[in-house]
């Protein structure tokens, strides 16, 4: 897996606000079957979200990765922990520390069952756009 490590820088808006510039981001690239976990209430959570969603190629993920992390630097300006994945990997992972962005393809998400690992979570399902 590819990485890139870059060091994090807090942000004057609130998880709430950065989830939503996340999910529009994935949503202005057709990202699919996006969900939202939030792992808040769970003890054992790595993090306080997971923002969950598909591509249908390496290039349509590699576009989900570069707006998200685009426009959050932009707009908020928040840099991603680490980015994990990309090349030959099915999932790509851009760590914010309280949200953790996951984006999968060719299968990987049925593979790793994410949704199904955090259960009890509280899951937020947004449209295909």
């Amino acid at each position: 897996m590819n990485s890139i490590k870059i060091k994090p820088q807090k942000s004057a808006l609130k998880a709430d606000a950065l989830n939503d510039i996340i999910i529009d981001s994935i949503q202005d690239i057709k990202g699919q079957g996006l969900v939202k976990l939030d792992l808040r209430q769970l003890d054992d959570a790595p993090t306080d979200f997971f923002i969950i969603c598909e591509a249908q190629s390496n290039v349509q993920a590699r576009a989900i990765t570069d707006n998200v992390q685009k426009r959050l630097k932009e707009e908020a300006g928040v840099y991603p922990s680490s980015v994990e994945g990309g090349g030959e990997s099915r999932w790509i992972c851009i760590d914010y520390f309280y949200t953790v962005v996951h984006i999968f393809f060719d299968g990987a998400r049925q593979f790793y069952e994410l949704e199904d690992l955090w259960s009890d979570a509280i899951f937020a399902e947004y449209e295909d756009l």
